[in-house]
Parts: C-alpha cells; structure tokens; sequence
C-alpha cells in the first residue's frame, strides 16, 4: 500500500508533534501504513493543496490548511466533511470561534489544529527593570509602560534598539508572501476603527483608516532607529525565532510565539515574555486577528477511513496537550484551561481573552488573489509618500473580485 501523505505547516513543532502523533497513533489502531510527512512554507502550501487540487486528485490524504484558504477548497470541492465522524460532545470541545470558519451548507470542513490570535509580545525582564525604568523617565519624563497606543510602541521601540547589544526594538514580519503584511494591514485599519467591508459587504480598502494605517506602517518599516534589520526577510516564524533569542524588545505576532519561548530548549527569553492587547489609535479598539490552522482531509484521498480516524485522534485532550508542549498551540478548552501547561505558558490563560476581542478576514473565495493585492500595496507603499494613488488602484482591481 502507498504511504499516507501528510502536508504540514513548515515549522519545527508542528513537524515533531506530527510525528509523534502519527506513531502513537499507530500504537493505539494498529495501522501499519508508512506515513510521509512534507513540510511546506505558505505559498507552497497553498499551491500544492488549492492551486494544483493536491486535495482534491489525491495527492495529499490530509493536511493543515488555515483558514485563509477554506472557502477556496469548499468551492472547489476539495476536503471532506468531519462532521459525520463526530458527535455533538466531541464539537463541544472547542470554542465556537474555532469552529465557525470551515462550516457550510452545514458541513464541517476541518477540525482546529492550531491557534493563537494575534497580540503584544513582549519581554516583561525589561519592562520591569529598574535601570531600564530610570533611563527610560530620564529621557522621556514618563514611566516605562508596556504601549497601549501606536505613537507609544514607536517610542517604546526607539528607547530599546540597540544594535551594539543585538537588541531591537522591535520586529516586523514584512516578507511577502501574501499574509503577514496582510495581516499587519488589517491590524492597523481596525486599531483605527476601520473596516474591510463596506455597507454592502464589499472588500473597501480605499478608506481614511487605511490611508493612516498604511502610512503608519511604511513609516515603521522604514524607521531603522526602531526596527530589525531583518524584518524585510523574515515571515511569522523567522520573527518569531528571533524574539526567541532575545534580540527583541516587543513585537505584534502569534501567541504561539510567545508559548514557544517557554516550551523551546533553545530559547534565551524563558520566563521573561508575557502578552497583552495590541495597541490602538485614536477611536480604534484594542484588537487581535482570528486566524486559525486546521486538519483537513483530501477529498479525493484513497485512504479516507485513515485519514477521518487520523484527524479525530490527532485532535483528542492528550494530542492536542503534547502539541502545545511541543511549542504549537492547542486549540481545546481543556488546554487552555490545563494547570500544567498554565504553569509552564503562565499567560496561556489569556488566549480564552483575546479571542473575546479577535477579528475575523472576509470569506472570500477570491481571498488569495485579493490578499496579494494588498501584500503588493504595502511593498510599494515601501517606496511612496503618497499612499493615496496606490489604495485607490489596488481598489480598483479589488472591484474587479467583488463583482464577480
């Protein structure tokens, strides 16, 4: 029998927990099929799972898929309905936020995988130290104050770059790769109290918010008295890591960023790091983004009886425990409740909190296209005074996927 292929979100403590997974998993079926596990950066994820329907001719039995890309592989007819494999009790196990995304036509498109909203995190060693305190007041006339405000988190991030000392106010995942500027975008349009869709729930872009949030944003990637140096190449992950080592003050990203510098061997930052809101501005609110990971299985696996029985074990209280242990983030009510994880990830509990004020993305079935538009904006935004033009003409093509 050919082996169970598996497309994995390309990061180190998805790819062990797979595999841990996988063999307990085996242990406890029986199942003696091969796996192969293929980890995969997210364009060349989405392009092997929704560009070239490896979901949907079998070429992948399962995968993770973020939610991003749902309303893709619904239309497309490309993952299978869990519903059918679950009873109410086993649902119950989850918050609704985690579960409504991939639901249509009163299917169940995929089972959450991995979470964690977007939010500030931040050293807290530094916060609280008195010498960084004093200098801090010396230099400002205020106290040291994790930011609550834009204007604030640029001050804060200036007082704590520091090349000589490899420290940095903060880091940036710019790459572009059709999500974290995206992402960051949006951030910065609901922080000023903006919306992506219009009265008639259109895509709107072109919009006062957006205009200040995206000067804003050109603005910090610029600003090399606050930034790394290498936030123009790096992604989620490679931000991530370089928080983990300590060269970071601050930095808006994935909670589960934060957990894995309490779970991570390598980690310089252990014990120092705590999360809160992201800042906002002016009648904004204090916002996060809901984006979340999921297992899904291929519509077009030959292997769907595994697949089903994978997905629903890889799901249970103790594999989704292991995984957060690993450095992921469990999506279960019971982890983010569990007393061990809570004493190693002291802040897990806040997850229950941000996504109390977590936003969601558009469903679009056009999303990819629409959300490398804006990635291609916030580049050229890069090299302009001007944002004016470029919001209107990214509009413009935007109108184009909104009629269709």
């Amino acid at each position: 029998m050919s082996k169970f292929r598996f497309a994995v979100r390309k990061f180190d403590p998805f790819e062990r927990s797979m595999q841990k997974i996988w063999e307990s998993f085996c242990v406890e079926t029986g199942c003696k099929l091969e796996v192969e596990f293929i980890a995969m950066d997210l364009p060349d994820l989405h392009h092997e799972l929704i560009t070239n329907k490896g979901l949907k001719n079998g070429k992948w039995d399962a995968a993770h898929l973020v939610t991003d890309w749902i309303l893709e592989a619904y239309h497309d007819d490309a993952v299978t309905d869990i519903k059918p494999v679950l009873n109410q009790q086993e649902l119950d196990a989850w918050s609704n936020s985690l579960l409504a995304l991939q639901q249509f036509d009163g299917k169940l498109l995929g089972l959450p995988f991995h979470d964690g909203p977007q939010c500030l995190i931040y050293r807290k060693d530094l916060f609280e130290s008195l010498e960084e305190q004093q200098k801090f007041k010396s230099l400002y006339g205020k106290d040291l104050k994790v930011p609550v405000s834009w204007d604030d988190f640029i001050e804060v991030a200036e007082f704590f770059q520091r090349p000589e000392d490899n420290l940095y106010g903060t880091v940036v995942a710019a790459f572009p790769d059709g999500h974290n500027t995206v992402f960051d975008f949006c951030l910065q349009l609901w922080s000023r109290g903006g919306a992506l869709l219009d009265a008639d729930r259109n895509i709107q872009i072109n919009t006062p918010e957006a205009a200040a949030g995206l000067n804003f944003y050109r603005e910090l990637l610029k600003n090399e008295k606050a930034i790394h140096p290498q936030s123009a190449h790096y992604e989620s992950v490679q931000a991530g890591e370089a928080f983990a080592r300590g060269e970071v003050a601050m930095m808006v990203n994935w909670f589960g960023f934060a957990a894995v510098c309490e779970v991570s061997e390598s980690s310089k930052v252990k014990g120092k790091v705590d999360v809160t809101g992201l800042p906002k501005a002016g009648d904004g609110e204090a916002c996060s983004l809901n984006v979340y990971w999921m297992y899904v299985v291929g519509a077009g696996s030959q292997k769907q009886d595994i697949a089903l029985s994978f997905v629903k074990y890889a799901t249970q209280a103790q594999q989704d425990k292991l995984l957060t242990l690993e450095g992921g983030i469990g999506c279960r009510k019971s982890t983010w409740q569990d007393t061990d994880i809570n004493h190693i990830i002291p802040y897990y509990h806040k997850l229950e909190t941000l996504h109390t004020h977590a936003k969601t993305l558009p469903q679009s079935k056009h999303w990819s296209a629409i959300a490398s538009l804006i990635d291609e904006l916030v580049m050229k935004a890069c090299s302009t005074d001007d944002v004016g033009d470029l919001l209107k003409y990214a509009q413009y093509k935007i109108n184009n996927f909104n009629t269709l």
